[in-house]
């Protein structure tokens, strides 16, 4: 069993598949900076490395977006991402689960929807069909517990306009 985002292809054959989660991509900008379009114009985009399908994802996007950024920094850890957009130095693109993960940033950080169409992910439970017999749907009924209690929940406490794009899937 194996819990990661969604690829966007179908399953194969041997697959057993249990959505768990769709969260929105959010923009995080140093706190104070006021608007989106402010953080575009006087910032660096902080880009979460190609090297992760999120980061080309993100980058896929924003190309077909016709929001063409620079390259100036590319990162593959959340931490160190958020700890550049709390210094000031740019501004970036991640999940809310990006986002409460780094914690000891947060406070110094606002988040704000995207600068152009909205772009969202799936998480799911992966597990080879008939393998485990009805484990991986337990498992995912706990897990969806779990995300409810410990990520939609904070996440829209925080940030309520999350509530239409961010919940737990049956």
């Amino acid at each position: 069993m194996v819990v990661a985002a969604d690829l966007d292809r179908a399953p194969a054959p041997w697959m057993e598949v249990h959505p768990l989660l769709v969260e929105p991509f959010i923009a995080d900008v140093p706190k104070g900076t006021g608007t989106m379009n402010a953080a575009v114009r006087d910032l660096p985009f902080v880009h979460y490395t190609a090297r992760h399908l999120m980061g080309r994802q993100i980058a896929d996007h924003l190309t077909r977006e016709g929001l063409p950024l620079d390259h100036r920094f590319e990162l593959d850890s959340y931490h160190a991402i958020m700890a550049m957009v709390a210094e000031g130095a740019g501004w970036t693109i991640l999940t809310p689960l990006g986002f409460l993960r780094a914690g000891r940033f947060r406070d110094k950080a606002d988040v704000l929807p995207l600068p152009v169409a909205p772009l969202s992910r799936r998480i799911q439970l992966t597990a080879r069909a008939g393998v485990f017999q009805d484990m991986p749907g337990r498992v995912a009924d706990t897990l969806r517990g779990l995300l409810a209690e410990m990520i939609v929940t904070p996440a829209i406490e925080r940030i309520p306009w999350l509530e239409a794009d961010l919940s737990v899937l049956n």
